[in-house]
């Protein structure tokens, strides 16, 4: 005990000195100690086996009973939302090819612009929004945006030139980036790390489910109302995801939770259960909103993590290019005056794909909240991947139809780690509530930048299904998502060592008045520390 003070004090001593390699280490002298902490102390009591199959079978009653009910409205909310935002987020390409192209005289590369105007305000949109979520309540702000954007996607139906399509689209996107980082942002601060992997990634199965259901959805509406009440079918899609997307809105406000920190009691909620919320993020060192001020702001750039976590997630969000291959190879087998597929079975085969995404997503969720570890399924998901490219890459077309068939669906095997990469985000971010909000939204926003050009060069339309080129870089990409990981493992144990280093090993070791007094002085003495200005660059 005595030992840690003096350690600090010569740190002091040494930081007044000029030095700069303290700082980086502090912000997490004051993770928890307590056992169940993310980051503190193992403890060696077992989980029982029902834990693993679900993570509040051995929590006590009363906290079970607030988990059910969170997840009951957090996540059902969340994935429905999710499911609705796919079907806006493509009922563009759909009313396309149904009509829209022929009734507004759009051509060239308009639905490129089109899309790439939508792409621009769900990249502006995010960080802004992320920021403010942490001062307006995610109750109201999440499902206003949602209504905006279901409003404005009916609105599209009254579209009568390009310019039009194109400023809709723009505000359209410009809403619904509200929703996936800050669903993930609300996530990150409800649930403990034995729980978070699993909610992040069951949320982010609507991302496969949706593609899976939208374009029966698609063409159900636009064959069974085209021209009725005069309204060409295209436009009637567009009025029809609207009015599938508003109730789901209404429902959020409802049901959408805000903060634990400023969650009031409600019909769902006690307040005795509200503070069981707030202590357990207390337990795993996640921080509640606190002011934004210029240190603070500064702080989000001075450590590590916003420049591996972001790589990270960008690496892992182009990494699935190949997986688009597939309807383009199963097209390629018809010839003129042959045909080997049906055009219904050419859009429904590749389905196998968000199927196997759907599995290997909630393995990759169960097994990492298992043994409360993001990497592993990283670094599994991302050197599989790099062998279906380097198979895809390197083998014929048409030689082993059986093989070929089978890597296509694998190409979706690091698809489900969005939600482990936004956790891993979550957790080593937690200290600063402000920090984790910007964190994760920049991950998703410049995931989005680098989406909206890479697959143009690396998978371009002419060079399907073959795209040499787009199936040896997507295999260079997902191994370098595996380095980035390691990197940020690597990191992350660094970082919890200095902890321990800087702290009482256990609760027990606090065995008088004097060693808590001791303690208080550390607490202080940190605090001074920390405020001493820096004279160098960062060491973490």
């Amino acid at each position: 005990m005595r030992s840690l003070l003096q350690a600090l004090s010569t740190l002091h001593t040494g930081r007044k000195n000029g030095g700069d390699s303290v700082h980086g280490r502090l912000q997490y002298q004051l993770l928890p100690t307590n056992p169940t902490s993310d980051m503190g102390k193992k403890t060696s009591t077992k989980r029982p086996w029902r834990s693993y199959i679900w993570d509040t079978w051995d929590k006590p009653p009363e906290e079970r009973k607030f988990l059910a009910k969170l997840d009951a409205c957090l996540l059902t909310y969340a994935a429905l939302s999710y499911f609705s935002k796919y079907l806006d987020q493509q009922n563009v390409t759909n009313a396309y090819v149904s009509g829209m192209k022929e009734d507004l005289g759009l051509h060239g590369n308009q639905l490129n612009y089109i899309t790439t105007a939508w792409t621009c305000g769900y990249v502006i949109g995010q960080i802004p929004s992320n920021l403010l979520i942490t001062r307006i309540r995610p109750s109201i702000w999440i499902p206003m945006m949602e209504v905006i954007w279901s409003a404005l996607t009916m609105v599209l139906a009254s579209a009568k030139n390009f310019e039009t399509l194109v400023a809709v689209r723009f505000f359209v996107g410009l809403a619904e980036s509200t929703f996936y980082p800050a669903i993930q942002y609300v996530i990150g601060s409800w649930y403990k790390s034995e729980e978070l992997g699993k909610r992040a990634c069951i949320f982010h199965t609507a991302s496969a489910i949706g593609p899976m259901f939208s374009g029966f959805l698609q063409a159900g509406a636009y064959n069974g109302l085209n021209n009725v009440h005069g309204l060409a079918g295209w436009r009637w899609l567009f009025i029809i995801d609207g009015i599938i997307t508003l109730p789901i809105a209404f429902l959020g406000f409802l049901i959408m939770p805000d903060l634990p920190s400023t969650t009031k009691p409600n019909i769902f909620y006690t307040q005795k259960q509200i503070d069981i919320a707030v202590k357990r993020m207390e337990e795993v060192g996640r921080k509640p909103p606190a002011r934004f001020t210029k240190k603070k702001i500064i702080g989000f750039f001075k450590t590590w993590h916003i420049y591996l976590l972001v790589p990270l997630y960008v690496l892992f969000n182009n990494g699935g290019g190949p997986a688009t291959s597939m309807i383009f190879w199963l097209q390629s087998f018809n010839t003129p005056g042959h045909q080997v597929y049906t055009v219904s079975q050419i859009n429904t085969y590749p389905l196998g794909i968000q199927a196997f995404q759907i599995v290997t997503t909630l393995i990759w969720a169960w097994w990492s909240d298992a043994v409360k570890k993001r990497w592993p399924p990283m670094i599994l998901a991302g050197l599989w991947q790099t062998v279906n490219c380097i198979v895809l890459a390197s083998t014929p077309l048409y030689t082993h139809i059986t093989r070929r068939w089978i890597f296509y669906y694998f190409t979706s095997v690091q698809g489900g780690l969005s939600g482990l990469i936004l956790a891993w985000a979550n957790e080593l971010t937690g200290y600063d509530n402000e920090k984790r909000s910007f964190v994760v939204a920049c991950c998703n926003t410049f995931a989005y930048v680098f989406q909206a050009w890479l697959p143009i060069i690396i998978f371009p339309q002419v060079e399907q299904p073959r795209v040499f080129k787009g199936n040896v870089a997507t295999a260079c990409i997902s191994f370098s998502m595996v380095c980035v990981a390691l990197t940020t493992l690597a990191l992350q144990t660094r970082d919890e060592r200095r902890a321990a280093a800087l702290r009482p090993e256990t609760p027990e070791s606090i065995e008088s008045s004097e060693d808590l007094d001791i303690i208080k002085k550390t607490t202080i003495l940190v605090d001074e520390i920390a405020t001493i200005p820096r004279s160098g660059n960062a060491s973490s």
